[in-house]
């Protein structure tokens, strides 16, 4: 499965993060509108693996996991290139790495709209990566 990143497609800075994600790894970018109203590239049973409150942050859907808030934006790195997953994997053995990774992530969602102005990108991320980059199979939804 290609990992599949929800992010809130009303905010400017989370669809420019976003598309960073896309541009730069193997990711799928799912509107978090379309999943409130059930149209998104979501299977069911994917949806099923949503935790509850997924709305409130970035939620990262992978083979054998849901990464939320922090370790989602984390893992996208991860996938990306950006950050080495045995260096994230030593790191999240700590519980105050843990706390500062979330601290972190909310510090900016809280900030998301002053963020925006700095670094935003309309929605959807489709309007910036060409369609055939963001795997056209899935696309469209």
């Amino acid at each position: 499965m290609i990992p599949k990143l929800v992010y809130d497609d009303d905010c400017r800075f989370c669809t420019w993060s976003a598309t960073f994600a896309v541009r730069r790894g193997d990711v799928i970018p799912v509107r978090l509108s379309r999943v409130e109203r059930g149209e998104s590239r979501l299977s069911d049973e994917e949806r099923e693996r949503l935790p509850e409150g997924f709305e409130e942050c970035a939620q990262l859907l992978t083979d054998d996991a849901v990464f939320s808030c922090g370790a989602a934006v984390e893992r996208s790195l991860v996938i990306a290139g950006l950050l080495p997953a045995g260096v994230v994997d030593v790191l999240n053995r700590f519980g105050a790495y843990e706390r500062l990774r979330e601290a972190v992530y909310h510090l900016a969602s809280d900030q998301r709209d002053r963020l925006s102005n700095v670094i935003g990108a309309d929605p959807p991320v489709s309007q910036h990566v060409p369609e055939g980059s963001v795997h056209p199979e899935e696309s469209s939804r």
